[in-house]
């Protein structure tokens, strides 16, 4: 009986976040430990499902670096990076279209539907959902890497809309109808910004943002735009942390009330962020 208490309780403290998100749009970034591990798989899209069940509209990004990695080198040729970027020739480009659009896109859709949901998944070429352009970092040609340029959200408010979560990988097209690469934590940032979303979600494998990078307890819990850009022009965010603080800016500049970097290797830690007084991680806001 105690158990079935507690449980009332738990229930009866997330009603005032039920209620206050009910019909609003969150982007949640997929990556990280969290598409890897089978458990955390599974929590994850328990919580993307509880999300829309409970009338929260739950929008998808994903990447899936590793998976075209192991792709390529079951292939014969050998991943290359730059500055963090991919580089990226045609036959990459055929690869990455054909794991991200492909494999790993439809495999998210498969799980959200076995978690009890249902979903349908896009690339950022369908619709025209992703515009980019060639991105030439330092004057570098590292080939079909790109940078979003627009984005056209009709297809997600469609889908959304009809009670579907949209999930989407991070493949682009350009202006001349080629595809493009582009990093999955700024596709999520601009897609938060084109719907106007409440929330943009970014699932990481650290405790969130650290002052100090080899000390988990240093946790910043709380920043301001001002201080994330501040981070990164001092260059005390490490690498994999970059991206996702200007993703972070970026759907904020664009309208997103809230932005939030959290633990991904954390169970049900997107639950434990939105529903709970305390959350996890960091949280980025205007």
């Amino acid at each position: 009986m105690q158990e079935a208490v507690n449980q009332a309780n738990v229930l009866v403290q997330a009603l005032p976040y039920m209620q206050r998100y009910s019909g609003k749009c969150f982007v949640v970034k997929y990556g990280g430990a969290a598409m890897i591990d089978e458990r955390l798989k599974a929590q994850v899209m328990q919580d993307i499902v509880l999300l829309r069940t409970v009338g929260i509209k739950p929008v998808l990004v994903h990447g899936g670096g590793k998976e075209v990695s192991e792709v390529m080198q079951r292939m014969g040729l050998q991943p290359r990076f730059t500055g963090g970027l991919r580089v990226t020739d045609a036959e990459t480009m055929e690869i990455v279209e054909m794991v991200l659009a492909g494999t790993t896109n439809k495999g998210i859709v498969s799980l959200i539907h076995r978690a009890g949901g249902k979903a349908v998944g896009l690339s950022g070429k369908d619709g025209n959902l992703l515009v980019a352009k060639k991105l030439t970092p330092d004057g570098q040609d590292i080939g079909y890497v790109g940078e979003v340029v627009q984005v056209n959200p009709e297809v997600i408010t469609v889908l959304s809309e009809s009670g579907y979560i949209p999930v989407i990988s991070s493949v682009a097209i350009g202006e001349d109808g080629q595809s493009y690469n582009v990093n999955a934590d700024h596709a999520a940032g601009a897609i938060a910004a084109a719907l106007k979303a409440e929330k943009l979600i970014v699932l990481t494998d650290v405790p969130g943002v650290l002052a100090n990078l080899n000390d988990p307890a240093s946790l910043i819990s709380e920043m301001s735009i001002a201080e994330a850009e501040e981070l990164l022009r001092n260059g005390k965010a490490e690498s994999g942390m970059a991206p996702k603080l200007q993703a972070c800016i970026t759907a904020l500049r664009g309208g997103v009330q809230r932005a939030h970097i959290i633990d991904g290797r954390q169970p049900h830690a997107i639950l434990m962020e939105v529903f709970t007084d305390r959350g996890v991680g960091t949280m980025v806001k205007p």
